[in-house]
């Protein structure tokens, strides 16, 4: 019984992604939600890469234009602290080519997000640093449409902290220090995040341009 459920709620997944999308002329209007997987690397010393999850839904302004509004969950542990982040932000994307529907879509991307950190030492968890900031951030990306409705993407985004930073130092004897610091930095970390996105409707009609 399990097994026949299984298939047929793949049967009904694989139509629901085929089903033709109604454009209303230009693809201005158009809405889709999604789900993510962010790979982080970090710039900072003793602090390794990060996989995360999270969610986000796009709404495309014109033909060559599109936002994406997003969040991410990126934990990670090391050998002394454990690390978790909090990304709330949105993009624009600009596609490269004419071809409003094609089935490879590259596109570049530029944004801002609100970033909450939070670090705490493995060995003592009232030893912890935690803090909001904002951030910029730009890249490359590329849609690979496999139906009307339906999209893998890809991108890696390069963010750069505006506010407050924080890091970790460990000492030779292991002990666990703290820094925070103000002001922007060129120092930050690349994003790259693996997409799957379903268009659910196409919200005005718009101008082919």
């Amino acid at each position: 019984m399990k097994k026949h459920c299984l298939i047929l709620l793949v049967l009904l997944s694989c139509s629901a992604f085929a089903q033709e999308l109604n454009v209303k002329g230009g693809r201005g209007g158009l809405l889709s939600f999604g789900q993510r997987t962010t790979l982080s690397t970090f710039n900072g010393d003793h602090e390794r890469a990060a996989v995360g999850l999270g969610g986000q839904f796009r709404l495309q302004l014109s033909d060559r234009v599109n936002t994406e509004w997003f969040m991410d969950y990126l934990p990670v542990t090391n050998q002394f602290t454990r690390r978790n982040d909090l990304h709330i932000g949105w993009s624009v994307m600009f596609y490269l080519l004419n071809n409003p529907t094609p089935k490879v879509q590259p596109y570049i991307l530029a944004g801002h997000c609100f970033d909450r950190t939070l670090q705490t030492e493995l060995a003592n968890r009232e030893n912890k640093i935690d803090r909001w900031s904002s951030a910029v951030q730009g890249g490359l990306g590329v849609h690979f449409n496999l139906t009307p409705r339906f999209d893998i993407s890809l991108s890696s985004q390069y963010m750069i902290h505006l506010g407050t930073d924080i890091h970790s130092h460990v000492e030779e004897d292991g002990s666990v220090h703290f820094e925070k610091h103000k002001g922007g930095s060129l120092e930050g970390h690349l994003l790259t995040s693996l997409t799957l996105n379903y268009k659910i409707a196409d919200l005005w009609k718009s101008k082919r341009k």
